[in-house]
């Protein structure tokens, strides 16, 4: 039984890898523009990271210390990224051991 739940497990994970592979992607204009956007804000974080800071007064230090914060937020909300919760990653384990 647990070899035939294998094995329709993998036809079906085979199958989808072969639809997503077919199809051709168009880079959407919008994630491109996200992209150079973040590009710009990285090579700005370096530039600021690069600068001698020894000289600057109190609140030029300040002012880009609040640069580098509202950079780094908004690089995370365009990068976004795949956050599981715990109970997630349990039910996965737990699949994976019923099916295997």
């Amino acid at each position: 039984m647990k070899k035939f739940a294998l094995v329709i497990m993998m036809m079906t994970l085979t199958s989808i890898q072969l639809k997503a592979g077919s199809e051709t992607v168009k880079p959407n204009t919008a994630v491109t523009a996200q992209a150079a956007e973040a590009n710009a804000l990285i090579a700005r974080l370096n530039e600021i990271n690069a600068m001698d800071k020894s000289e600057m007064s109190f609140s030029e230090k300040r002012d880009l210390r609040k640069e580098v914060r509202a950079a780094k937020k908004h690089l995370r909300e365009v990068h976004g990224g795949v956050y599981l919760s715990l109970g997630v990653i349990i039910l996965i384990i737990v699949l994976l051991i019923i099916l295997l």
